[in-house]
């Protein structure tokens, strides 16, 4: 019997384990190429997974280094504009 199901990748995607998430959809897919929610899952994951650029150094180093409350009010700022 496998624990590996829609549920258990939803939830692991949930908390951000998008690889795991994966991974579980591919074996889900193996097994039943028809799944039609593996299917979308998939797709949907792998099309954001491509899509992720990555972090942005120059807003990560900006946070790390800010030291006033100002400047975190700038940060918090840049961070709403993409929310």
């Amino acid at each position: 019997m496998s624990f590996k199901t829609i549920t258990l990748a939803s939830i692991y995607e949930l908390q951000g384990f998008k690889e795991e998430a994966l991974e579980i959809y591919k074996e889900i897919l193996k097994n039943d190429p028809s799944n039609q929610d593996a299917q979308n899952a998939y797709k949907r994951l792998t099309h954001v997974h491509k899509s992720f650029k990555g972090v942005n150094t120059k807003a990560r180093n900006f946070f790390i280094q800010a030291s006033t409350r100002e400047e975190l009010k700038i940060f918090e700022r840049w961070l709403m504009q993409w929310n």
